[in-house]
């Protein structure tokens, strides 16, 4: 009985030896340069999810609670800086490394944190061509892009088929020059030619992209008035949504439907674009007007509390990506890197995100997988959830309500 006891205690003494002093989590971010208002608004879900995490005693490894200590770099909206950043990072003894912003940047450092095998928790990153590279330590919060124009296109085909968009539709395809831009514009030629009652519904008049970070979008706005279009749909960053539809204003162009992908109700966009950015279609990953649970309710608050604004999806991926990586660390019982590479492959946690779990299936590459919720920017400033069904909570609004009838399609 005796002895016993002591091999418990020689034990528990070891597991409490072999803990770390610290959990050690880096990211290099954007946070200067042409995405940084984007990384900007990452380091706050990320900052937001260890504070609250020490908070409440740190993340517990092997029944010791340990701090979680956040270094975070900036990696200048630059690629290369990016990858030096994440090996600067490993070389400190980084135990897991949290994602930058954007598919672009992110396919740089997760190919360093692959070679030296860390865990990269990519809270953003939605080109599914990342996780066709056949990497083992990469994880994406992000469902994949081409769900995006699934989305938009879902909502737009029960709006023609209630008789608000016109049938045929002239449609109209903006894109980044980027793995994102082309998936997202593969997924609405996807979805408008799959079935012949489609190909009817649907017409494709303009298919064109534009290079990252564009200043003069006046060429591609001029082909945009010329080909008449009812239904315009852009994937583009916050910057060049920003420029692009300033621009766009100042035509005098308006649509039947508009969307810049997963950017529209942003707040530093309604700023600048005041009442233009009105009835813009967004399909995003979270949005703070789902429906709430408990844990939604609390991450509302605490954001609010520290930030004295409402958080949007880069904020919520953020945060959900630090709790992943903390999950994971405490299921593995240790820091070694292969042990929480393993503890990722398995996870599957409750979650802010749609569907409510996480997983990150070895089938898609470790990409989660879960459906996007379509928003409209409304006067007020709200952009309220409005497909799909069960998610919504207003009706959406077509045609816009903002075009005069003459000036509907740049006529």
């Amino acid at each position: 009985m005796i002895r016993g006891f002591l091999v418990a205690a020689i034990i528990a003494g070891a597991v409490q030896a072999a803990a770390p002093r610290e959990l050690k989590l880096g990211a290099a971010l954007p946070l200067s340069g042409a995405e940084s208002k984007s990384g900007g608004r990452l380091r706050d879900g990320y900052e937001l999810g260890a504070d609250l995490a020490n908070q409440q005693g740190g993340v517990e490894i092997g029944g010791v609670h340990v701090p979680v200590k956040l270094t975070l770099v900036d990696d200048k909206s630059d690629g290369a800086t990016d990858e030096r950043a994440v090996e600067d990072l490993v070389n400190q003894g980084t135990d897991l490394i949290l994602g930058t912003f954007g598919s672009s940047l992110v396919e740089k450092g997760s190919a360093v944190s692959e070679k030296l095998q860390v865990p990269y928790v990519a809270a953003t990153g939605a080109s599914k061509a990342l996780y066709q590279r056949g990497f083992k330590h990469l994880f994406g919060l992000q469902s994949p892009i081409e769900q995006l124009g699934s989305a938009l296109m879902r909502w737009a085909e029960e709006e023609q088929q209630n008789g608000k968009l016109p049938s045929p539709a002239r449609v109209a395809i903006i894109w980044e020059k980027t793995s994102h831009g082309k998936e997202y514009t593969e997924a609405i030629k996807d979805f408008t030619g799959k079935t012949p009652r489609r190909r009817a519904a649907w017409q494709i008049v303009m298919d064109e992209s534009f290079d990252l970070n564009s200043k003069d979008f006046k060429p591609v706005l001029d082909r945009l008035k010329a080909v008449n279009a009812d239904v315009v749909l852009v994937d583009a960053h916050l910057p060049d949504y920003i420029t692009m539809h300033g621009q766009y204003a100042k035509t005098g162009m308006c649509h039947k439907m508009i969307s810049y992908g997963a950017r529209g109700p942003e707040r530093e966009a309604r700023d600048h674009l005041k009442a233009s950015a009105d009835y813009i279609t967004s399909a995003v990953w979270w949005s703070d007007e789902m429906a709430h649970n408990a844990r939604t309710t609390q991450f509302l608050k605490k954001f609010n509390d520290r930030y004295k604004r409402s958080p949007d999806w880069y904020e919520a991926l953020g945060y959900e990506a630090v709790r992943v990586a903390l999950e994971a660390v405490h299921r593995a019982g240790t820091t070694d890197r292969a042990a929480v590479r393993t503890a990722l492959t398995e996870l599957k946690m409750q979650s802010l995100l749609p569907g409510g779990f996480l997983a990150f299936p070895e089938q898609y590459g470790g990409q989660a997988q879960y459906l996007f919720v379509v928003q409209q920017n409304q006067p007020d400033g709200s952009a309220p959830v409005i497909y799909p069904r069960i998610a919504a909570v207003k009706e959406g609004v077509a045609p816009n309500p903002a075009c005069p009838q003459a000036k509907v399609a740049g006529k």
